[in-house]
């Protein structure tokens, strides 16, 4: 997962496109082409040997020529052909996103800014695209130089030499196998180089098969009881996680304790960490040091579906898959579809689902666009509460969604899982505010750490200065409107 939230989907999609293509059709057509022209080379090759060995006078030094002008040619032709597949990515990467975000670049008026961009991406990607057809006419240019002058050679020689050391017939075969052989061995070499630059496609998605695997789903050795976590107890001690080893630390040294049933909210501005501690306990990050324990065992000594399987997450962006109802609530098909209405019936999407055609084989396009942003969590909560498990993290959950179903998913968590260990990531303040506990981050360390109402008691607090800011932000819009 790390990978893919650190690698930009244009370079992924121009390695399964373009990379892709040059390896299936491109090298294997040249591939042939190059094989052909050097057996009927070796064959000219042999007839000449046979005919006139007098002519291999001529031409050994243009052979030598013509690899000296490829050994100089490739080295430059290759990092362009890096160049080319590294600035087509940032193309491919924008025009999707523009794609897809095309609503809201019309709503703001912002056509012309990204059209802007889009030609200035696509004038970076032409310019290694022009050096690379100039490097391939200044191969051509020289190889045709020679070409001319071997053929102004055979020339020469078919007149100048007497008939007593070649006979006419002879001399004038000689010569049309030496054009044949100089026009092959040319073509050899352009052909090669091709090659050379399309082998790069090959390299490009071979750095994709020596990405570090996460560790193992499950370790048999270290099997968590089927029960856990029976009660949800989560400690963090000295924490500390960082993306990469050469990047600074983001969470740098926390302890705390998230009780057993109880409800935290994490708060904290953009870069605290919130997202981290998440990921972290997701095990989406490995921590550089310290552990996370639930209930008495460490998260980092058992497998990723042994972990994962026993947390369930609401995030902030909704997701639906292609498919149907049935399963976007239930890929694995684990549960029956008396428990499955029960969940929709919790998260009142039952209605809904019954007035479909399908019922629960109702068709999901893509994305679930044919379903509101506001369903869409929803269906994410029913996933929530078909799992049932002790554990429940809300990652800004309601930040994309409007009031009444923010109102909706609040109302559901308070009922179904009040006995269950829920963190919350606060994107409005006001759904933090009825937590047990609040746990305010500061670049990535713990500046508060206490119940909401002892800390909003004390005016100086961290939080009591964030919610005051966030009511006279509140009013300013209100009077503004």
């Amino acid at each position: 997962m790390s990978f893919f939230d650190s690698t930009p989907s244009g370079r992924i999609l121009n390695r399964a496109s373009t990379d892709q293509s040059a390896l299936d059709m491109a090298i294997p057509n040249l591939v042939g082409s190059f094989s052909l022209a050097l057996v009927m080379l070796l064959g000219n090759i042999a007839v000449m040997s046979q005919v006139a060995w007098q002519v291999f006078i001529a031409f050994i030094p243009v052979i030598a020529a013509c690899v000296w002008h490829q050994q100089y040619y490739s080295p430059a032709a290759r990092e362009l052909a890096r160049l080319v597949g590294t600035c087509q990515a940032p193309v491919i990467q924008h025009f999707a996103e523009s794609i897809s975000g095309s609503m809201t670049i019309r709503s703001f008026d912002q056509e012309s800014r990204f059209q802007d961009i889009n030609m200035k991406l696509i004038d970076r990607y032409s310019q290694p695209k022009l050096y690379t057809a100039s490097a391939i006419e200044w191969l051509c240019f020289r190889l045709d130089l020679l070409s001319s002058i071997t053929f102004a050679f055979c020339l020469i020689f078919l007149v100048s030499f007497p008939d007593a050391i070649i006979a006419p017939g002879i001399a004038g075969l000689a010569v049309t196998y030496g054009l044949s052989l100089n026009s092959l061995q040319f073509r050899i070499i352009w052909f090669l180089c091709n090659m050379e630059n399309k082998i790069i496609s090959a390299e490009r998605i071979l750095q994709y098969t020596s990405i570090p695997s996460e560790p193992p789903l499950v370790i048999e050795e270290n099997h968590p009881h089927c029960s856990w976590p029976s009660s949800g107890e989560i400690h963090v001690q000295d924490l500390q996680v960082w993306y990469a080893p050469h990047l600074p630390l983001v969470l740098r040294g926390l302890t705390c304790t998230f009780n057993a049933g109880g409800k935290t909210g994490i708060v904290g501005r953009t870069g605290s960490g919130k997202s981290t501690l998440v990921q972290t306990l997701f095990r989406m990050v490995e921590p550089a040091s310290g552990q996370i324990m639930i209930d008495g065992i460490s998260i980092s000594s058992i497998g990723l579906h042994d972990l994962r399987s026993r947390l369930s997450i609401i995030p902030q962006d909704p997701t639906m898959f292609e498919g149907t109802v049935r399963s976007n609530l239930d890929p694995l098909e684990e549960y029956t579809d008396e428990k499955i209405w029960e969940a929709l019936d919790m998260c009142q999407l039952g209605d809904e689902v019954r007035k479909k055609e399908g019922k629960l084989d109702s068709i999901v396009t893509e994305n679930g666009e044919n379903w509101s942003m506001g369903q869409r969590q929803l269906v994410c909560l029913g996933r929530v509460l078909l799992k049932k498990s002790k554990i429940l993290v809300l990652d800004e959950a309601t930040a994309s969604v409007d009031t009444a179903t923010d109102n909706i998913i609040q109302k559901t968590i308070k009922q179904h899982f009040s006995e269950c260990t829920v963190i919350t990531i606060a994107h409005r303040i006001t759904s933090i505010l009825d937590s047990d506990m609040v746990l305010f981050l500061n670049q990535g360390l713990i500046e508060e750490y206490d119940s909401p109402k002892t800390l909003l008691k004390n005016k100086s607090s961290s939080l009591a200065r964030l919610v005051a800011e966030y009511t006279q932000r509140d009013q300013t819009q209100d009077l503004k409107c």
